[in-house]
């Protein structure tokens, strides 16, 4: 059962963040570096076009007004995310109660990824653990600072797109 929620799997930042690179580029999951690239010959499809962009506008949702991430959001670009928090494991190899792990992941300008950005706090304070409230604000201002850095364009489209599914037919 703890599969189901998140725990007894394990994943580094630098492996959710790469994650992410996937869903940013439509379902091309490509090899993490430092240095800048034309080429990468070796993305590879982990799944479809059609199913990142679905799951980007999922995503979308996290961010806004009633989001677990409002705190995320980056003035004048859309932007796609989750939060995580994650219960520390003790001294004794079991979950602490008191001990966390605080995630955001997320991407943007939504409408076209250029940055996906992962921040962990370890063991959070102030009361405060939820990966919304700890680490989504640090992931505003990095997100904020890095898309003026690079020049990249807020988004043209100011709202989410509305998310369309469809039963498939069997």
């Amino acid at each position: 059962a703890t599969v189901s929620f998140g725990y007894g799997v394990n994943a580094s930042v630098l492996q959710l963040a790469k994650a992410y690179t996937a869903l940013a580029d439509n379902g091309m999951l490509h090899s993490v570096t430092l240095l800048k690239r034309d080429v990468d010959d070796r993305a590879v499809r982990v799944f479809s076009a059609k199913t990142a962009q679905q799951v980007k506008a999922m995503l979308e949702t996290v961010v806004m007004r009633d989001g677990t991430a409002y705190q995320a959001r980056v003035d004048g670009y859309r932007v796609a995310g989750k939060t995580g928090t994650v219960k520390k494991i003790g001294e004794n190899g079991r979950y602490t109660d008191d001990k966390y792990f605080g995630f955001f992941v997320g991407m943007a300008p939504a409408s076209d990824p250029r940055l996906v950005i992962a921040v962990m706090v370890d063991e959070p304070s102030a009361g405060k653990y939820y990966g919304g409230l700890v680490a989504a604000p640090v992931f505003s201002k990095v997100m904020a600072g890095a898309l003026r850095t690079l020049g990249i364009a807020p988004d043209q489209e100011e709202s989410m797109p509305i998310l369309l599914v469809k039963k498939e037919p069997a």
